[in-house]
């Protein structure tokens, strides 16, 4: 929108300008032309949706329906900030939109778990396909949605490149236009969150395939191959990016689009794809591509009349995409295989016989292609989980009338008559019918039904479908013209048919004797009757069908199944297909809570800004707005059952509330007499109270209008409170370095706030994380404060959590840390290990009993102080002394207070010498050990002891006391493995 009030301003009056601004471009003209003062006058209606569209206000409510009128260019009106303003919000409260109408189709099918649908009418490029399109968006995007629905949200999105690009053209009249008709479902669970959804379409025009009008465009799908695919996929597919190349593409002689861009349209294309999951995605390249080689196949005929192909190359590259016979395919296309008495025979086609096959080829594999890519999609769309409600969406096409109208226009002229019908029926014949049921009196509104065109269509034995139909299967040579004159000899004297036989001088000017014209609701239509059997036939030769069933391309498969041939059933008609197919579809959606959005084309020339008031009229007239305007306004547009009417309302009156005792009928009236209602503006039915809105009065709109004047206040002081915040912070800001005070004392105390509320947040959370958030200056010692007092906090909670025993392995660890931790190069290796109570199992305990209580024990070499030999003996350390035995016999006892020190090497050795005192004569000499654990024994040892500072890493040689007052001497020497030989004078390492 221009305007958005909610976003601008802090002060209470400056918002309400702006709101008003806002109001007053909303309502240019007026918002419902239920409203409108004079509503009998077209001239009136016209005005008012000109002046909204000159304000790009494209939007208007007539009632509960929605008039759109295509602006021709983006309008910022659908953003999510717009759709979260019409989420929730009640139908008339704020501006006409499309996302209102959506989402008062969503609440009501909530609140009445009734099923509803959306019907979007208008001819070709009013708009109808961009409106499905934002009302898919609107779902997608504002329903709750649980997480595994998301990839079927994406689906749903995605669905619509993949039908754009396969079912929409370039038409005189729009550049975009649908060239089938869609119905989708989209289920919702209890919860209102969407659980899956289907498709249905409806007559792809396939004769576009292989003509197209002056001006027009093949299927969008082949322009954007050709211009977004990359040089393998082109090379793969034999094909030239241009588009002139190819006979199917140059019959319009319109290779580029200005609206539109191909190759964005290829990677939209291409990424829907993946999105949805196809697989087969190289399989529909080829297809693709295939039907541009059909087109390029060209026929030659001989002396004979015999037909044969004249481009072999493409016929090569035709049998290696479809995956099919090269020389079955040459065959199937030039003679087709007859069957009599049981009898088959192969017949040669003639040379116009043989065009015709291929076409019919190629609109055949392009057709069922297509609804192969709609079931593909209805795979990914499936329900996820049981849905409970339905909002269906039909997107169909519009009126068309071009300068050569055939078979094609016919169906969608039909289809638009249907949906006529269907309008008439849902509002303006079922509103008089309600009035009629309730007792009510009133004025009829005079309206045109259409029911007799349809009959004129669809009726059995004497409609046109029947009598084309009867012309396609009778024996004898059929044509277009005998269908014709079978129309001129049954509908001759019907007011809506005309032939140039049955017209009168004027008409046969401007009427060819090869048409027939059909008055329309909407207008005439002139219909060439030229090659209305062939596409009713839709027929394929049995030959060609044979050919595609064996081909190794799945998806050719998959749409030529087997089961054809075995079939002796004939197949329904291509018109009684559509008949009965759009008799399905009305049931549908007759058995479905209605909503409308009627498009309406400003202009024929697709610009913006231009407002054609003739054709504007036009579509007024043909789709029924004055009728429908009139019935609205000389009924009562809201009406409720008693019941529901108070039980919502009687909370009003003190006497219906809080339980009304009496009859229903009653009841109401009562409340309605109470609420100062006159006799004129209500009516009391039999089963309804009829009342009309526009002269609604009395408290509810006090209280309204008493909410929204609090709310609107709130929101004001809010907005005022904010600015004051705002100028203080920022007058803070700038006075920030100054001392504390009324200038910056705000500021000041935010930004101590917001760092201790930031400290919070990120406190480290062991004592190994150094983490700390930067304080601003004003903090910086209370920070530090906070951070030591954290860490003293952390480490008494860590050391109160920890274990006896993981306590004692600490202990020693630490204490090893001391002692090793960069001085002997055995110690990195060790300090992952634990360390044990014991390395010999049960042994300690068993000494034990005879001892004191032993702490320790590991087993380790002595060496003798005579000729240094290895003894195995264990060590064992108990509460005063470090005693050595073999076995269960102790060998040697050291007393604590005896041991004068211990001392290893700075490598990766395992010796270790325990110094005693010698004066004690119970120790002979100091101990020279070997351990595999010399880490864990020196800790253990060290600390039992009270040794720790006694303990030394020697960087070279180590002294020691041996036998008889001598010195021996450990030298240590680095070498690949762990060697002890004893020298002349000591013991080498």
């Amino acid at each position: 929108m221009r305007y958005q009030a909610r976003e601008v301003g802090v002060d209470g009056r400056v918002r309400l300008v702006l709101e008003g601004a806002l109001t007053a471009r909303d309502r240019v003209g007026v918002q419902d032309f239920v409203l409108l003062e004079n509503f009998n006058s077209e001239a009136a209606f016209i005005e008012n949706l000109r002046r909204r569209f000159t304000e790009n206000l494209i939007y208007t409510y007539m009632g509960s329906v929605l008039v759109s009128v295509n602006p021709y260019k983006d309008l910022e009106i659908y953003s999510p900030q717009h759709m979260e303003r019409y989420r929730g919000v009640s139908y008339y409260e704020i501006s006409p939109h499309i996302y209102a109408l959506s989402d008062n189709t969503y609440r009501a099918m909530k609140t009445s778990r009734r099923d509803q649908c959306i019907l979007i009418s208008g001819e070709s490029g009013a708009g109808k396909t961009e409106a499905s399109k934002k009302i898919l968006l609107y779902y997608a995007v504002s329903c709750p949605a649980h997480q595994r629905m998301a990839s079927l949200r994406d689906c749903l999105l995605q669905s619509t490149p993949v039908l754009e690009a396969f079912g929409n053209a370039k038409t005189l009249r729009n550049d975009n236009s649908s060239r089938f008709g869609k119905y989708m479902d989209i289920q919702f669970d209890f919860r209102g969150v969407p659980v899956g959804a289907h498709i249905l379409n409806y007559l792809l025009e396939k004769s576009r395939v292989v003509h197209q009008n002056h001006g027009e465009r093949n299927y969008h799908v082949f322009y954007q191959l050709l211009e977004g695919g990359t040089e393998e996929q082109l090379l793969h597919l034999h094909l030239d990016r241009n588009p002139q190349k190819y006979l199917y593409l140059v019959k319009g002689n319109c290779p580029r689009v200005s609206s539109m861009n191909d190759k964005n349209g290829w990677k939209a294309l291409v990424k829907a794809l993946s999105v949805i999951g196809f697989t087969e995605g190289e399989e529909l390249l080829d297809v693709i591509g295939s039907v541009l080689h059909l087109g390029n196949t060209q026929f030659g005929e001989e002396e004979d009349g015999q037909t044969y192909v004249t481009t072999e190359m493409e016929l090569k590259t035709l049998t290696q995409l479809l995956g099919v016979d090269g020389a079955a395919l040459t065959e199937a296309l030039t003679h087709k295989k007859l069957t009599a008495n049981g009898e088959e025979m192969i017949s040669p086609l003639t040379f116009e016989q043989a065009g015709a096959a291929r076409d019919a080829l190629a609109q055949a594999v392009y057709g069922r292609t297509f609804t192969w890519l709609v079931e593909k999609i209805n795979q990914s769309l499936a329900l996820q989980v049981n849905g409970s409600s339905v909002i269906g969406l039909l997107d169909i096409y519009g009126f068309e009338v071009f300068q050569h109208n055939s078979f094609e226009q016919f169906c969608i002229n039909y289809c638009s008559e249907k949906l006529q019908q269907l309008f008439i029926e849902l509002t303006l014949r079922s509103e008089q019918e309600e009035y009629e049921t309730e007792g009510v009196a009133w004025e009829p509104v005079q309206y045109f039904d259409n029911k007799v065109i349809c009959d004129l269509i669809e009726e059995k034995h004497k409609g046109i479908i029947s009598i084309l139909d009867e012309e396609c299967v009778r024996p004898g040579e059929a044509c277009d013209l005998s269908f014709l004159e079978k129309l001129e000899d049954t509908l001759g004297g019907h007011a809506h048919f005309v032939t140039h036989k049955l017209a009168n001088g004027k008409t046969r000017r401007v009427l060819g004797r090869e048409e027939f014209r059909l008055l329309h609701y909407a207008g005439e239509v002139n219909y060439t009757v030229t090659g209305f059997l062939d596409k009713n036939n839709d027929t394929l030769y049995r030959s060609l069908k044979e050919v595609m069933c064996q081909s190794t391309n799945h998806i050719v498969e998959h749409c030529f199944r087997r089961g054809e041939l075995v079939d002796q059933k004939r197949p329904e008609m291509a018109a009684t297909q559509f008949k009965n197919s759009l008799t399905k579809l009305m049931e549908t959606l007759m058995s479905k809570e209605p909503s409308y959005v009627r498009c309406i084309k400003p202009n024929d020339a697709k610009q913006p800004g231009r407002f054609d008031e003739v054709l504007v009229r036009h579509q007024v007239k043909y789709l029924g707005l004055m009728e429908n305007l009139r019935v609205r306004r000389a009924g009562f547009a809201y009406r409720r059952h008693f019941e529901a009417f108070l039980q919502r309302y009687k909370p009003l009156c003190p006497e219906t509330w809080p339980v009304w005792q009496g009859e229903l009928a009653e009841g109401v009236s009562t409340l309605v007499q109470y609420l100062g209602y006159k006799p004129e503006e209500y009516k009391m039915g039999r089963y309804l109270v009829l009342m009309n809105t526009l002269r609604w009065e009395g408290p509810i709109i006090v209280i309204q209008a008493a909410w929204r004047g609090m709310k609107a206040r709130r929101r004001a002081r809010r907005r005022r409170d904010a600015a004051d915040l705002i100028r203080r912070l920022i007058k803070g800001f700038i006075h920030r370095h100054e001392e504390y005070g009324p200038d910056n004392d705000y500021f000041l105390d935010h930004v101590r706030c917001s760092f201790l509320k930031t400290l919070r947040r990120n406190l480290p959370r062991s004592v190994l994380d150094k983490s700390w958030p930067t304080p601003p200056p004003a903090l910086t010692q209370a920070s530090e404060e906070l951070r030591q007092l954290n860490m003293r906090n952390m480490v008494r909670k860590f050391c109160l959590a920890i274990l006896p025993e993981w306590r004692k392995q600490m202990d020693q660890k630490v204490v090893a840390s001391e002692l090793f931790r960069g001085q002997k190069d055995s110690y990195p290796p060790s300090v992952a290990a634990l360390f044990l109570g014991t390395r010999l199992g049960e042994y300690t305990h068993t000494h034990a009993r005879t001892h004191a209580r032993t702490h320790y024990g590991v087993s380790v070499i002595k060496y003798d102080r005579r000729g240094f030999k290895p003894r195995p003996r264990q060590l064992l350390l108990t509460g005063s002394a470090i005693i050595l035995v073999e076995k269960t016999k102790i060998k040697q006892r050291i007393d604590y207070d005896a041991l004068r020190g211990i001392s290893v090497s700075r490598l990766s050795d395992g010796i270790l010498v325990l110094h005693v005192l010698c004066e004690d004569n119970k120790q002979k000499a100091d101990l020279v050990l070997l351990c595999d654990h010399v880490i864990e024994v020196v800790t253990k040892v060290a600390m039992m002891a009270n040794k720790v500072d006694q303990v030394n890493v020697s960087q070279g040689s180590i002294r020691f006391s041996a036998a008889r007052s001598k010195e021996g001497v450990v030298d240590f020497t680095r070498g690949p493995e762990l060697k002890v030989a004893k020298g002349k004078l000591n013991t080498k390492h």
